[in-house]
């Protein structure tokens, strides 16, 4: 029986991504898609392979001639063999166009694979998100409370007017109708990442790695771009579009096949004649050019695949650029708002003394505790989205976990 404890221990990002990997009903149809070409593969292999079948028939005819040769019946049994010798070299291309797809569907699913873990880890840190903003509320609520009990007692003294209390408790409605928002969107994200992960995150999650990730040289990812799934599965479409062009080519070239019968049962003046054997050669001559417009699409085709490579290049470095640049700047905004509540601290401590000592009014203090407030409060949002965007840099690299 599994132990109780372990199964409530908080979700990593790596184990919420292995849940998502299971549940994806994407991730399962891609991986059907690459089944798929299997079966085709087999199909074009077939073609070159040689066939065998057993053939019974029972022909009736009229008897009612004068030769001596004519049957009323005439049974046949035979095994028939067959097997293509030329066709144009159609069935090896078509075999290496299969493999070429096949490598295609297989860079798919892997690039499915990461771009769910831009899904999982944008659910999984924006619900982190919103529960450490809920606890920095709860504290900020604390200060508020800690202010109206210093206010109540400065009242009793006589040194501190009503007006004060009231607004400091204004501050305190306020930041409970923000918990309350925050709580629907923690609700929100719980159950966006239930849905990814197929199970509901009540448990609790955990991120292990406290610490931002750090940034390399761009020429460093842009080093990765040809590498992408995306970009490699564009490159075997090209492939497959290239042997499309040699399977269409290939039926200007005449067909040879070897075919013979070996009789089991035969009547008549055949009933002697065991085996036969035949060369078969088929040389196209004129189709209607049927051939040619094959031929002609299948290039266009090939040469569009082509293109859609190229296009596929150029949007990858962009995607890595974008994404680069886009992590980059939410780590220098991080490292800025750290300073900023650094700063903000230290002004409400000061206010605070100088509240006491009858330098400044109430207003300024609160005014203060809500300049750290929404700093803080910033600096969470800012956090968690650099970390988003450190997963959407990797998966724009072609990376996962």
């Amino acid at each position: 029986m599994p132990d109780a404890s372990h199964e409530r221990q908080p979700l990593t990002l790596a184990e919420a991504y292995a849940l998502a990997l299971k549940q994806s009903e994407t991730i399962a149809i891609k991986g059907e898609v690459l089944k798929e070409t299997e079966g085709r593969f087999l199909q074009a292999l077939a073609g070159a392979l040689p066939r065998a079948s057993f053939k019974a028939s029972e022909k009736r005819q009229d008897g009612s001639g004068s030769s001596a040769f004519t049957l009323k019946n005439i049974p046949e049994r035979k095994f028939v063999f067959s097997q293509p010798l030329f066709s144009g070299f159609k069935e090896f291309a078509a075999m290496a166009g299969v493999r070429a797809e096949r490598r295609e569907r297989a860079h798919d699913k892997v690039r499915a694979e990461q771009l769910l873990l831009v899904d999982v880890s944008n659910a999984f840190y924006l619900l982190l998100e919103q529960r450490e903003t809920l606890n920095a509320y709860e504290v900020i609520r604390s200060a508020l409370i800690e202010r109206i009990d210093e206010l109540d007692g400065r009242e009793r003294l006589g040194r501190s007017r009503r007006s004060e209390r009231v607004s400091a408790e204004v501050q305190v409605h306020r930041t409970l109708a923000d918990v309350e928002s925050v709580r629907r969107n923690e609700t929100l994200a719980r159950k966006l990442l239930a849905f990814l992960i197929g199970r509901d995150p009540s448990e609790g999650i955990a991120d292990p790695e406290s610490s931002l990730p750090s940034l390399g040289e761009l020429s460093t990812y842009l080093a990765k771009a040809d590498a992408r799934s995306d970009v490699l599965a564009a490159e075997e479409a090209w492939h497959v579009a290239q042997k499309q062009v040699a399977i269409a080519r290939s039926d200007f070239w005449p067909d040879v096949s070897a075919e013979g019968n070996y009789y089991t049962k035969r009547t008549g003046v055949a009933e002697d004649v065991k085996w036969d054997a035949m060369l078969v050669v088929d040389v196209p001559i004129f189709q209607g050019g049927k051939v040619l417009g094959a031929t002609r699409e299948a290039s266009a085709k090939e040469r569009e695949a082509k293109l859609e490579l190229a296009r596929v290049r150029r949007a990858a470095s962009l995607d890595i650029q974008d994404a680069y640049e886009k992590f980059l700047s939410a780590m220098e905004r991080t490292a800025t708002l750290e300073q900023a509540v650094a700063s903000a601290e230290e002004n409400y401590r000061l206010q605070r003394e100088d509240y006491r000592l009858s330098l400044v009014n109430n207003l300024e203090v609160l005014q203060s505790l809500q300049s750290l407030q929404d700093t803080r409060l910033d600096l969470i949002a800012a956090r968690y989205e650099t970390k988003r965007l450190y997963w959407g840099l990797r998966a724009a690299t072609g990376e996962t976990l």
